[in-house]
């Protein structure tokens, strides 16, 4: 809040003159404005209020008439270990912002310049001389939510290596709701689901499942695409961990029978990480697994997804045009959100309005307006879609088309001038055709709004650590050589302990890209056939998933099983 007496309301008013940042007539104004206010509002209220004056101007005036500094600052010039040195309940409440320390000279940050008591209150607590800057509350408060995790935010940097051997604290079963949820305030259940997410996370993990059996417990991560075990804890140590993981997800621990979904939000050595938290209820107990989404992962650029150099042209090319549909199609799993998160963080820009419905939001973007569906209230991607499009936007991802309802709105929205993303389920980038078609979308609609379809898949990478030549049969041979040439030499990995012995490390998408052309556009109107028109893509020089695959087989990327694997269907 702004210090603002009734003794110097002139005072500021003149020292906002003074700075050229008001005039004589706009005082006048916001004065009378504040004696005819039925509200008892400060004179740097009325003037934000009116728009006149800024809170940085009105701070800078203060600081002025004080004889202090001001400052506009920021994450990178607070000093973590000092703003660490001061009670959390003390600056949240007084809104201080400790900015560095020289020896026993503190500089603190703060938009009340003129309360000495506090000044006081801070050197006791430091047992330093105080120099003040001032900032404005929207400063000092962006700045500490940097640095000062909220109440909901765990920090499970403090991890120890031992977790596993303080586990035999937890001794029997028990029922009791009390005692379940005091075990799971416990030290050592608190440090092994630290350990657990900690863990993921460095791994690589997308997933972290908990499941029991009869007698047994057992925890699995998946990295790259496969289920690994980690560790396997005492079984009677299961209601505490799914207790401790929905005490951190807000979940009702009471509830035991039907399933749960939440959220929890982790600072990994200052980085956040978003964890989606399902439970299920089994013949054994309850079942976790935790989606962990790393914002290293999701925002990547689009050069390192795997696009070769003439598909990320056309790619690019396809998501520059004004309007039109633009869908991303391929199993769970399999690198959708990935490409429309790079995609979409490509295009944001100043001058354009970028929105988004999502079920869930599974990453914030920064300035993209996203919204979350609630299909319990009847929010659903429809009616989302619907609403947003009042909300007069340029870049519109829908998450998944469902239905003919989505589907007709999405396509209408991309015949109207905006350009539309959303993703579907199908086996290859034609089948997104025939998928709008049988839909509901009428042909010519179709036709008349995709711009361009991508399948994907993402195969493993060989490890660069244990990668080693090999020659393999003629069979696997002859299959690559008919798709991309004479290859000179094919790898694998031998396996090591940067890969856990699985030869892999990493992985990486394959691509085909449908962008018709007139032809094909003709085709989309007379046939619903999905195999005329995958032979048609591929006359006009689709490059097909499994082809795409080849060549990064070629390239000493991944191997010819991967490949396969990937693109068993269709």
């Amino acid at each position: 809040m702004i210090l603002d007496t009734g003794t110097n309301k002139l005072q500021l008013g003149q020292l906002l003159i003074q700075l050229g940042h008001l005039t004589e007539q706009q005082l006048a104004e916001a004065l009378q404005y504040q004696r005819e206010s039925t509200d008892a509002l400060l004179l740097g209220e009325v003037l934000q209020q009116l728009e006149m004056c800024t809170e940085e101007q009105i701070m800078e005036a203060l600081a002025h008439g004080y004889g202090v500094p001001f400052a506009r600052v920021s994450p990178r010039i607070a000093d973590p270990q000092v703003i660490d040195e001061m009670p959390r309940e003390f600056i949240e409440k007084h809104h201080v912002l400790p900015l560095f320390k020289v020896r026993d000279r503190l500089t603190l940050a703060v938009n009340e310049p003129a309360n000495v008591f506090l000044m006081e209150e801070v050197g006791r607590l430091t047992g330093c001389e105080i120099l003040v800057v001032c900032a404005t509350a929207k400063d000092i408060k962006s700045t500490l939510e940097t640095h000062l995790p909220s109440a909901n935010v765990f920090v499970i940097d403090d991890i120890i290596d031992d977790a596993e051997s303080e586990l035999a604290l937890v001794e029997e079963k028990n029922d009791d709701v009390a005692d379940v949820e005091s075990a799971a305030e416990g030290s050592p259940v608190i440090k092994l689901v630290n350990h657990l997410i900690s863990s993921a996370v460095q791994e690589g993990a997308s997933d972290i499942h908990v499941e029991p059996d009869e007698k047994s417990l057992r925890v699995r991560y998946r990295i790259d695409g496969r289920l690994h075990e980690k560790l396997r804890p005492p079984y009677k140590m299961l209601p505490a961990i799914v207790s401790r993981v929905k005490i951190m997800a807000g979940l009702d621990i009471a509830e035991r029978r039907l399933p749960q979904d939440g959220g929890i939000h982790v600072l990994m050595q200052g980085r956040p990480i978003d964890l989606r938290v399902s439970t299920l209820s089994g013949q054994h107990g309850e079942k976790i697994v935790i989606r962990v989404i790393d914002n290293r992962n999701v925002l990547v650029n689009l050069e390192k997804l795997g696009f070769d150099y003439d598909m990320l042209k056309r790619w690019r090319q396809a998501i520059s045009t004004p309007n039109g549909i633009v869908l991303v199609t391929g199993p769970t799993g399999s690198g959708k959100s990935t490409t429309l998160y790079s995609s979409l963080r490509e295009l944001n820009s100043d001058d354009v309005n970028l929105c988004t419905v999502e079920d869930p939001v599974e990453f914030n973007l920064p300035w993209v307006n996203q919204f979350q569906v609630h299909t319990d209230i009847g929010f659903t991607f429809a009616g989302a879609l619907r609403a947003l499009l009042r909300q007069d936007p340029d870049i519109v991802m829908v998450g998944e088309i469902r239905d003919e309802e989505t589907a007709r709105i999405a396509v209408q929205a991309a015949l109207t001038g905006h350009l539309v993303f959303s993703t579907l389920h199908t086996n290859d980038a034609p089948g997104a055709v025939t998928r709008l078609l049988n839909i509901g979308v009428e042909p010519y609609l179709v036709s008349a709004s995709l711009v361009g379809a991508l399948a994907q898949r993402l195969v493993r990478k060989i490890c660069t650590n244990c990668k080693e030549p090999y020659d393999p049969p003629v069979n696997i041979r002859h299959a690559v050589e008919r798709s991309v040439g004479e290859v000179e030499t094919f790898y694998r990995g031998a396996g090591c302990s940067k890969c856990r012995e699985t030869g892999f490390k990493g992985r990486i998408g394959i691509y085909e890209l449908l962008m018709p052309d007139d032809e094909m556009r003709d085709k989309m109107i007379a046939t619903k056939s999905v195999n005329e028109l995958r032979a048609l893509a591929r006359e006009s020089g689709m490059v097909t998933l499994r082809a795409d695959g080849m060549r990064k087989v070629k390239a000493g990327i991944t191997t010819v099983e991967e490949v396969l694997h990937a693109t068993a269907i269709g």
